[in-house]
């Protein structure tokens, strides 16, 4: 996990990119723990699951850059910001849970429920 270089991929499936076709996240975590790790590295399959050539991946690293919590209003790691396509939007946790991270980036909508 490299905090300074951005991730790049260049083609998206799903979802609705920015006019030039990329999403900007930006991943705030704080140090190697094992859950920012593990942010990341579910981060990027999903990356190259979903958006394949068309996210860029900014890791910024909180015990390096506190100052950058601010201003995206950081409270909470790791916390995944989505910067464009806007509107921004953010997802607090270590994005394990799959559905819920394709639905909050809205890459995926939500699934109707099923009848039983």
């Amino acid at each position: 996990m490299s905090a300074r270089e951005p991730q790049e991929n260049p083609s998206a499936s799903e979802g609705q990119p920015d006019p030039e076709g990329r999403w900007e996240l930006r991943l705030y975590v704080a140090g190697q723990t094992p859950k920012c790790v593990k942010a990341f590295a579910n981060l990027k399959r999903l990356c190259e699951e979903h958006l394949a050539g068309q996210y860029r991946i900014e890791v910024i690293d909180l015990t390096e850059r506190p100052q950058l919590a601010e201003g995206d209003q950081i409270f909470a790691i790791p916390t995944l910001v989505r910067k464009l396509p806007e509107p921004v939007k953010k997802i607090i946790g270590d994005l394990s849970n799959t559905e819920r991270v394709l639905v909050g980036l809205d890459i995926r909508e939500v699934a109707a429920p099923q009848d039983r």
